[in-house]
């Protein structure tokens, strides 16, 4: 299998190159030659197989070129040891879990196989491999834990400055070891924009190889879509058609169920639910994609201006907005109707949602006004203790800490400030 950039000016490469690469030469974002449907009778028996078995036989394809299959198992192993609970809100609703990993958020599933691929590739490597990633919430905190003590692999994350939660930022900045925290003047888009400008920058390529943990890279995005699989073998049962609403901020996650769709997974509409970062709610409206600077929300892991993921759920329906509109609807929602959302949903299931949760069930809700016979899933992002201030006022209750957590609150924080790029390029090169 090889790997193209949607830019169309680079050179194919295998996916060990784009993994490596992280971004192609002329900024495009790497794509799959082809997803190649998997037999009807896999989604026929589906119940029958276990989540590591759903895996592979889902993510084989993209890379068997690199990866054996002996290899291909162990990965999978370390990386979905933990559940993926579908909890029941209401007849037509219930919400995928994806906080039961070790940072408690859904980003560990690509993270930890990212880390785990990059850690074979790089087995008999000499030179080293610097991983630069961009945060706005839980994807530093993620990828500090994956990569963390991996060898041959250092690891730089930047992080806008006050504009994430406590918790988040004691997770990416208090491993140490092969981690490393920027703390950025900015917002997550000029975190992105540097990260960006790097792979771009000669003087750094040449004395380093780079690659970055972002959901651009495929080795992060693409083992994504497990979970949209796991919760089809178990929502499949229901008889009903399955609708997911997904809370989205780089547009990774929801492309990643995409992805699974042209699988062949029975599943036809997807609900991208966005904070006020409404680019992509605008553009399935006016059909004008109009990227702007992001706005701070409780839902900060979806403050995002400008979805680089966006581009490859286009490509996905070949830039024809009829075919994805049929496919694909997104909706706006401002942190009041969010905090709203969280005690709506408290009262009336008892069920703790975090702020990225409520964005996802506002937006399936508002789907099912006019579908009302769709069986719904919403997607929980993160546990809600990362959230803890907002979730803990909004509902009136405390929340317990779970050990993820707690293990981190009493460590030191350890941050180097930057503002400019030209910060960014000098540490680098001087580390």
């Amino acid at each position: 299998m090889k790997f193209y950039s949607l830019n169309k000016k680079a050179p194919d490469v295998s996916f060990r190159e784009a993994v490596i690469n992280g971004i192609a030469p002329d900024k495009g974002l790497y794509f799959p030659e082809i997803i190649e449907r998997l037999p009807q009778s896999f989604f026929e028996t589906i119940e029958d197989l276990s989540n590591q078995e759903i895996a592979f036989n889902a993510i084989h394809q993209f890379v068997n070129d690199e990866i054996p299959n002996d290899v291909l198992r162990e990965i999978l192993k370390n990386t979905l040891d933990f559940e993926f609970p579908v909890v029941e809100i209401d007849k037509n609703v219930a919400t995928l879990e994806l906080f039961h990993g070790p940072t408690m958020a859904f980003k560990d599933v690509g993270a930890r196989f990212m880390a785990q691929c990059l850690g074979y590739f790089s087995k008999d490597e000499k030179n080293e491999v610097t991983v630069l990633v961009a945060t706005s919430g839980d994807t530093g905190g993620a990828v500090a834990n994956g990569f963390l003590g991996v060898d041959g692999v250092k690891v730089v994350i930047l992080y806008p400055s006050g504009k994430v939660s406590d918790i988040q930022e004691r997770q990416l900045t208090t491993l140490g070891q092969n981690i490393t925290a920027l703390e950025v003047e900015g917002t997550f888009d000029d975190c992105q924009t540097m990260v960006k400008t790097a792979f771009l920058d000669e003087a750094l390529l040449s004395n380093m190889k780079l690659t970055s943990a972002n959901s651009i890279n495929v080795a992060r995005w693409l083992p994504q879509l497990f979970y949209f699989l796991f919760v089809y073998k178990q929502a499949k049962s229901k008889g009903r058609e399955i609708v997911f609403s997904v809370p989205s901020g780089n547009f990774g996650n929801i492309c990643a169920g995409m992805v699974a769709q042209k699988l062949g997974m029975p599943v036809t509409h997807f609900i991208a639910a966005t904070n006020v970062n409404d680019t992509v709610p605008q553009f399935m409206k006016t059909r004008s994609y109009d990227p702007k600077p992001s706005t701070a929300t409780i839902s900060n892991a979806m403050d995002v201006g400008d979805p680089s993921n966006f581009v490859r759920i286009r490509h996905l329906f070949e830039d024809d907005f009829d075919i994805l509109e049929h496919h694909l609807s997104s909706y706006s929602f401002t942190d009041i109707q969010t905090k709203k959302a969280l005690l709506d949903i408290y009262k009336s299931s008892g069920y703790i949602a975090d702020p990225h949760g409520a964005v996802g069930y506002l937006g399936l809700k508002k789907y099912q006004e006019k579908h009302p016979d769709t069986y719904g899933i919403f997607l929980e992002t993160a546990h809600p203790v990362k959230f803890l201030d907002v979730v803990e006022e909004t509902i009136g209750k405390k929340l317990p800490l779970p050990p993820q957590i707690q293990k981190v609150m009493d460590k030191e924080k350890k941050s180097i400030k930057i503002k400019a790029y030209s910060d960014l390029s000098e540490f680098l090169l001087n580390r």
